[in-house]
């Protein structure tokens, strides 16, 4: 008779919920590579997951570099060649494999939370928040690495602080200096000619960044259930990551692609500005060519706040009206991640803890199941899906509105902004 024991039970667990996390970083992340291109209708909203789902798939199978060490950045359960240290190897693994559980739990919860929400915000955060959530509650905060050794920008410091304001900036600045000189360049050109070329720009940009998409953040998940397997003793190669974690961590990822987070790429796409071929030319490529350029100097940038960044830099390039409103709101999500995803991972490891054992682990991932089930049940109150991503937009009522009471398709890709400076009479409100 086989006996199932508490460690192997945990690790099943931990690898489900690994991928879990995977499919929803999958779905979570659409967006920043194919919202503009499905706004502007470059790309139909099935093709455009369809083609992001088969570029993370590849870009998963690109890297596995740093996937060994991955929760090094910001906490110290591992040693530099990738195995558990050694204060959580003397049980077996089990507390290293609730540590992981429930700071992959973390992640989720926000990821989904903020998916109800049609937020945009970064999955590396919510994951690396839920690993240092449920690591000081193990550990103390001695177990934070708040900074690097000096080689490089590592620990919570240069991994999420300075990321999450840097990406947004950079990518700001690009895409705006990007979509001023595209429309200056172009404005002679018949829009007609303008849109179908601008197009293929974006396709070829959107491309490049689900592809980066899928080498960088598929390497987290195989990292996490490499680590799992390490410390139940099921794995013992520290340079190599298993050919079948491999596979079913860019297969999670690619389907979370292609079934599609459509409330946030319709946030990201119509919500925050109205995008025209042009803008998201620009906006796109800016997000590619910072996320390259980042990756090359070793600089770690959230993808998520590029991709959004990039659409806002491109709006204010092209002079299209910004809804601080929602923008206010990405902000507010980006700041909360980590410290929330942790907040959550930290109570799930004291419940697996607490109750220990097998029993422990069960218990977190029934709790895991019943919060995200409750979350895709809120959402199909307001379901949005490829039918309904591109309705037009609520324009709310800002700062930028006072004075200025009407108008609410102007700046669209149906209605767009007439180039030459000139004074447009405006539409009555809807």
């Amino acid at each position: 008779m086989c006996i199932v024991t508490a460690v192997t039970l945990t690790l099943v667990l931990v690898i489900i919920t690994a991928l879990a996390f995977d499919f929803t970083n999958g779905f979570h992340d659409t967006a920043n590579a194919m919202a503009a291109s499905i706004s502007t209708g470059a790309l139909t909203p099935k093709v455009a997951v369809a083609l992001s789902a088969i570029l993370n798939l590849v870009g998963a199978f690109l890297s596995v570099e740093v996937a060994l060490t991955v929760s090094n950045a910001v906490v110290k359960i591992q040693n530099k060649d990738g195995t558990p240290i050694d204060a959580l190897a003397n049980d077996g693994g089990q507390t290293l494999l609730v540590i992981v559980m429930a700071g992959l739990a973390g992640g989720i919860l926000w990821n989904l939370f903020t998916w109800l929400l049609g937020l945009p915000s970064s999955s590396s955060h919510a994951l690396l928040g839920g690993l240092t959530g449920s690591t000081v509650a193990a550990l103390g905060w001695a177990g934070v690495k708040w900074t690097g050794d000096g080689t490089k920008l590592d620990g919570v410091i240069g991994k999420v602080l300075l990321p999450s304001f840097l990406s947004p900036v950079i990518a700001m600045a690009v895409a705006f200096l990007g979509c001023w000189l595209v429309h200056k360049i172009t404005n002679g050109v018949a829009h007609k000619l303008n849109d179908r070329h601008f197009r293929w720009g974006q396709i070829g940009s959107a491309s490049l960044v689900s592809l980066a998409h899928g080498t960088n953040d598929a390497q987290k998940t195989m990292g996490v259930m490499t680590l799992a397997l390490l410390a139940s003793g099921h794995w013992s190669d520290t340079h190599s990551v298993p050919f079948w974690v491999k596979v079913s961590a860019a297969s999670a990822i690619a389907l979370g692609t292609y079934l599609g987070g459509w409330r946030i790429i319709r946030t990201l796409g119509k919500g925050l500005v109205d995008i025209t071929p042009r803008q998201g030319m620009a906006s796109d490529g800016a997000t590619a060519s910072v996320l390259m350029a980042a990756s090359h100097l070793g600089f770690a940038l959230s993808t998520t706040h590029v991709a959004t960044g990039s659409v806002l830099g491109g709006g204010l390039g092209r002079g299209t009206h910004v809804r601080w409103s929602t923008a206010g709101r990405m902000v507010t999500a980006w700041a909360t991640t980590f410290p929330l995803a942790g907040l959550v991972g930290a109570l799930m490891f004291w419940i697996g803890h607490g109750i220990g054992g097998g029993t422990g682990a069960v218990v977190v991932f029934l709790l895991l199941s019943a919060g995200s089930y409750w979350m895709y049940r809120k959402s199909q109150e307001h379901k949005i899906d490829h039918s309904n991503v591109t309705d037009e937009w609520d324009r709310p009522k800002d700062v930028l509105d006072q004075g200025n009471p009407a108008a609410p398709n102007i700046g669209t890709h149906e209605v767009p902004f007439d180039d030459t400076p000139t004074t447009m009479e405006e539409a009555p409100t809807r």
